[in-house]
């Protein structure tokens, strides 16, 4: 595969952008080099390990209640990094990132959230149910969207990779979503349910990689049955106009964000 990195540009091929644009997601090999997911690696594991503080909500588990203990965590949840950890502020992930989102949907797409999800080793219930990013969402009239999902493992079968259903980014209206644990103010997690002619695509990736997926493609993960973490790394970009609007709302993709602003700016139908 010829070299398509050039300092902070990725070069996104023309097919991929239209695979983007066909099926709501795509998968793009080498955003970063071996020894550039080291040092990200290095900070991110300094995360896990609770050495950088993370207040409230925004260390959480996202296949249980808010309930749960650390130690009993299948999917460990950092919201905002870069809030909690301002060095990491214009990354390499961030800036190559932005030129992806650039390629994909043109100028003015910025940060709206950063994640950290890792799939905590043999448990078989780190599963996140099938969704739709817009369903957690405020509506807003620009809702191009490009979240990149940065494998830190190697993201398998086995561990919980990403899963995809193409057809879904064609959907006029948004599939049904209730929480999965309790109501919004015990967990964050919300879900919908495959219909039977749904196909879902299994995408693995190497570390490395990521895959891009839009706002109303529906996606989900399975468990980690692998004596190993499954790490990823996740950044959202969103035109400046939409994260204005939402900033506007209170609505900050902070899981300390208070159960009524959340519901507040729900979309019309939609659990929230």
């Amino acid at each position: 595969m010829p070299n398509r990195i050039s300092g902070d540009t990725y070069r996104v091929s023309e097919v991929e952008k239209q695979h983007f644009a066909d099926k709501g997601y795509v998968h793009l090999r080498g955003l970063l080099t071996p020894a550039e997911v080291d040092a990200l690696e290095t900070v991110y594991d300094r995360f896990l390990r609770r050495d950088i503080e993370v207040p409230g909500k925004d260390y959480c588990d996202m296949a249980g209640d808010y309930g749960r203990q650390p130690e009993d965590f299948s999917i460990i949840n950092v919201m905002l990094p870069r809030r909690y950890y301002p060095p990491w502020q214009g990354n390499i992930f961030e800036r190559r990132a932005a030129s992806v989102a650039r390629q994909l949907h043109g100028d003015g797409m910025v940060i709206d959230y950063d994640q950290l999800l890792a799939k905590q080793p043999y448990k078989d219930d780190a599963v996140f149910a099938w969704h739709q990013d817009m369903a957690y969402w405020p509506d807003t009239p620009d809702t191009r969207t490009a979240t990149l999902w940065l494998a830190i493992d190697d993201a398998t079968v086995d561990n919980g990779c990403m899963r995809f259903v193409p057809e879904t980014i064609h959907e006029p209206e948004l599939r049904p979503h209730e929480p999965q644990f309790g109501d919004r103010g015990e967990s964050h997690a919300l879900g919908t349910t495959l219909l039977e002619t749904d196909q879902p695509v299994t995408v693995p990736i190497s570390r490395g990689d990521v895959t891009v997926h839009d706002e109303r493609v529906l996606h989900g993960s399975g468990g980690n049955t692998t004596a190993g973490f499954r790490r990823a790394y996740i950044l959202a970009f969103r035109p400046d106009s939409t994260v204005k609007i939402e900033r506007e709302l209170g609505f900050t993709h902070s899981h300390n964000d208070e159960a009524d602003v959340l519901d507040e700016v729900g979309v019309e139908g939609q659990t929230r």
